[in-house]
């Protein structure tokens, strides 16, 4: 009698095993659209850069600071306008690069090195988006925004065509991990940008290359 009702036990048991399951297995699974990390991200503002001893000026956020000659390993004669801009509550930094042209066949080359510099990061992008530069301010150029974990996700460089020319690129402090940083990234885009369309060459720059 009792090795009934511990078998009649075990078949209810089992019985009712088997409906959570079979209710379960009917239920729709909805995926979790993805999400980022929650970054407290600043007002947008801007402040013009005068940029003194140098032959451009552009306009930073109010949020960022510039650091003037940064350290280089082979600094050169000519690199005291190499400088960076840089987003300490993010951890992130624009470095730009400027050289002084004195013939098409040196522009042409810092051009194709400013290719070569984004082609390296192609093998890890997702995909990149290029755009000609062309500002009523005579400044002329190429901007790349490249998607993935790549160590620099924007570079973009700017010439008069004639006597100057400058290499930008945002670069972080940590290690490349695109779907952290995205929102920091798409923040950041429109502050190159808003540099890219305020950039300016100094008057007398422009004097000097006529």
């Amino acid at each position: 009698m009792e090795l009934r009702m511990e078998l009649r036990h075990i078949f209810i048991f089992g019985i009712v095993c088997m409906l959570f399951v079979a209710v379960g297995c009917s239920r729709e699974y909805t995926p979790k659209p993805k999400a980022y990390p929650r970054m407290d991200l600043p007002e947008k503002a801007y402040q013009h850069f005068k940029n003194d001893g140098c032959p451009f000026a552009f306009d930073i956020p109010q949020y960022a600071e510039v650091e003037k000659e940064p350290d280089l390993r082979h600094k050169n004669e000519g690199e005291h306008c190499w400088m960076n801009v840089v987003f300490k509550d993010m951890n992130a930094k624009f470095h730009l690069s400027y050289k002084e042209i004195n013939d098409k066949a040196k522009l042409a080359m810092l051009i194709e090195d400013a290719h070569k510099l984004t082609s390296k990061h192609i093998k890890k992008a997702e995909y990149i988006d290029q755009r000609n530069i062309a500002t009523p301010n005579k400044v002329y150029g190429l901007f790349s925004d490249v998607g993935g974990n790549t160590a620099s996700s924007m570079q973009f460089f700017v010439t008069d065509s004639i006597q100057n020319y400058l290499y930008g690129s945002l670069y972080f402090s940590t290690t490349p991990n695109y779907d952290s940083i995205q929102p920091a990234i798409e923040f950041l885009k429109k502050d190159m940008l808003h540099l890219i369309d305020t950039f300016e060459w100094k008057e007398e720059a422009l004097t000097a290359s006529r």
